[in-house]
């Protein structure tokens, strides 16, 4: 099946009933067929074709939906590009890429124009809202004064890129991830499979669909004849809450700084929640603070906690049932995959160990895009003649029964007074401290620990701590090595357009 396939079904299918609820919008599937067509034909006609790349430049709303399915239509592969992003970034990703089109809004044109000027093969760029046609602009298409006339590549299969998304760029130049249509569909049925979302939910989409975890809730939702639920911002987390009540959203993935901003209001427990089945959680760990909360917050929901990556979307999960025995756990993989550690030699090790996490499957990427030395360091020969499995870079360990435990990113471990520290485990322990809102932990030079553990801290409105108290806190919980030396107080902690503690600021 080609990834766009699914959406199309579901327009025929489901003509009247409701695909996307933002703001004050409500689009049918109906509707949606009919703007996607319309958008197709537009670019079909400006001479975009199969294999070109068309990037994304949109703010989370009805119109990021239609650009994904109208590119892939054709054929071509869609870029999708953080509204955060900046006209360096941009251009970059578009020279990179060398993109024939972008589908962007006029209230980003700010940054996109500054980055068109350096873009030379960009030929079309389709805007929505107002805006002033030039040589290579060109007003978004109105579905109901210009049709479309049934755009589409006939001649795709499952091997031909859908995307290429890239990579948040904490470690250095961002890198895009080449996805195809047999990478895309793969992860979409395994994670399908565990989690088992159905035709009649309603997913509460608060998450940017310009990163993989976003965007795959709009593809798994809308192909499933589902009803998407879009937030255009998160800034005011009680709209959020807001929203989740009265659209009786069924389905709500988060992260956790999200769902440290939900947490955190006063009047959470007056909202009506009941509707959700399904919550869950990736980007990073929930703090065993939040899923103790969250339990309690919402007994009739499922909460799963899963790892993934970019490269292949997702990795593993934890069973709802797990969570009370193993709250820390990512799980022990997910259908249709094969996942292992290694030691720093390659070799496979038992349970009980740890080491770099492996993964093998269908969903795994291509590669990077005219990276082969960055790929090549991802991407190794596996055990069967002529595969190549991803090597992740990041470290975990397992128990006895192979469930895996994140413990960093290989460049993450802090190495003080002789020990390893695993950041992750620190920050649990500061997250149960009362009156924290968000924090992170690095590992800095000193002389006589080799590295010191440093702690930034955000608190939440009214609560009042010092150094001491959060070093007093970790003494009382972890090893003394293990404790913070310093803590630092911040009014919020550096983050990647994904969400994700840019950690090297704090270096």
């Amino acid at each position: 099946m080609l990834l766009h396939e699914a959406f199309d079904a579901s327009c025929a299918r489901l003509a009247g009933k409701t695909a996307i609820v933002c703001g004050p919008e409500r689009v049918s599937y109906g509707e949606m067929g009919a703007r996607v067509d319309a958008l197709a034909s537009l670019l079909q006609r400006r001479g975009v074709r199969r294999g070109d790349r068309v990037a994304l430049y949109l703010e989370p709303s009805v119109e990021f939906a239609v650009a994904v399915h109208a590119v892939l239509r054709l054929g071509a592969a869609f870029m999708p590009i953080s509204p955060l992003t900046k006209a360096d970034k941009l251009a970059y990703m578009l020279g990179d890429t060398r993109a024939a089109a972008l589908l962007t809004q006029a209230r980003l044109s700010a940054v996109w124009s500054d980055a068109l000027a350096r873009s030379a093969s960009v030929h079309s760029v389709v805007v929505h809202g107002d805006g002033t046609p030039g040589e290579r602009l060109v007003a978004w298409p109105d579905a109901a004064t210009a049709p479309g006339d049934g755009a589409r590549s006939h001649e795709l299969i499952d091997q031909d890129l859908a995307a290429i998304i890239y990579t948040s760029g904490t470690t250095g130049v961002p890198k895009g991830v080449m996805l195809t249509h047999l990478n895309m569909c793969s992860a979409w049925r395994s994670v399908q499979a565990y989690i088992g979302f159905r035709g009649d939910d309603v997913i509460g989409l608060a998450l940017s669909p310009s990163f993989s975890y976003g965007l795959y809730h709009v593809l798994m939702g809308l192909g499933l004849g589902a009803t998407l639920v879009i937030e255009r911002s998160t800034a005011f987390p009680v709209k959020v809450v807001e929203n989740l009540a009265r659209e009786r959203v069924t389905v709500f993935p988060g992260v956790p700084t999200l769902y440290s901003s939900i947490l955190g209001l006063s009047n959470l427990s007056s909202f009506d929640l009941s509707a959700l089945r399904i919550v869950t959680n990736a980007a990073a760990a929930l703090p065993d603070e939040h899923v103790r909360r969250l339990g309690e917050l919402l007994p009739g929901a499922k909460l799963y906690s899963m790892y993934g990556m970019t490269e292949c979307k997702r990795i593993s999960y934890l069973p709802p049932e797990q969570l009370s025995l193993r709250p820390t756990s990512v799980g022990r993989g997910m259908p249709n995959q094969e996942c292992w550690l290694v030691d720093e030699t390659g070799r496979r090790l038992p349970n009980g160990s740890t080491g770099e996490l492996v993964v093998r499957g269908s969903h795994v990427m291509r590669g990077y895009w005219e990276k082969p030395v960055e790929t090549d360091e991802r991407l190794k020969p596996g055990a069967v003649p002529g595969e190549r499995v991803l090597h992740t870079g990041d470290i975990f360990r397992t128990d006895a029964e192979g469930w895996l435990y994140f413990v960093a990113r290989g460049d993450d471990i802090i190495k003080s007074r002789g020990e390893k520290v695993a950041p992750r485990e620190v920050e649990n322990a500061i997250y149960a401290l009362d009156g924290v809102l968000d924090c992170a932990v690095i590992g800095v030079p000193d002389e006589l620990l080799g590295q010191a553990v440093k702690a930034f801290v955000t608190l939440k409105p009214g609560a009042s701590l010092g150094e001491r108290d959060v070093i007093r806190h970790c003494l009382a919980r972890l090893e003394s090595y293990m404790a913070p030396k310093s803590v630092v107080f911040v009014e919020q902690l550096p983050r990647t357009d994904s969400g994700k503690i840019r950690k090297l600021d704090l270096r």
